[in-house]
């Protein structure tokens, strides 16, 4: 009998602990991508990326919108929805994945926390492993995360045209800044 009861109480612990596990969430993020090629550069950013973080488990996932991305030239923006990453097929870049050190990371205090996250990186369709350092700027309880990694082209099978190959480099540089918020009931 003892044992039945020890084992509702804990049960009880775990399952109150996991719904009362701490969300950070934004709809704001920002992220640019970068080209460095020798025939040009080419750069564009979105601030309309969405993010969650569980702050207990280190669980994460992030996704934007392809066509949200802006471009100094409106040529450039067509031709990267239209040609490459046929935004209409594939509106949506998405990761899932988690913090592997987040017992290292104290979203509740004040500091600079170095992370490294792994997971699921979607983009054109096509999925890959990938695991990029980041890190969380906790100051007066506003919590920033950043992240920056490259990624190639061809292993999302983005076809790059000849004619304009020399234009775009083969790896491509993706930088991520975003403001998280507690994540409340009922948000």
């Amino acid at each position: 009998m003892q044992k039945k009861i020890m084992f509702f109480v804990l049960a009880a612990l775990l399952v109150g602990s996991t719904l009362n596990a701490q969300k950070y969430f934004t709809r704001e993020g920002k992220v640019s991508f970068f080209s460095d090629a020798a025939v040009e550069k080419i750069e564009a950013h979105n601030s309309k990326a969405t993010a969650v973080v569980d702050a207990e488990t280190g669980n994460m996932e992030f996704a934007v919108l392809i066509k949200a991305f802006q471009f100094e030239k409106a040529l450039m923006q067509e031709h990267f929805n239209e040609n490459y990453m046929e935004s209409s097929k594939y509106p949506k870049a998405a990761f899932k994945g988690e913090i592997t050190n987040m017992d290292e990371v104290k979203l509740n205090k004040d500091g600079e926390y170095a992370a490294m996250v792994k997971g699921s990186l979607t983009i054109h369709g096509v999925t890959n492993e990938v695991e990029a350092p980041g890190k969380f700027i906790v100051k007066d309880g506003n919590i920033t995360a950043a992240s920056s990694f490259t990624v190639k082209v061809a292993d999302y099978k983005i076809e790059i045209p000849a004619v304009v190959r020399e234009n775009i480099a083969k790896e491509v540089r993706i930088d991520i800044e975003v403001g998280l918020q507690e994540l409340k009931k009922g948000s």
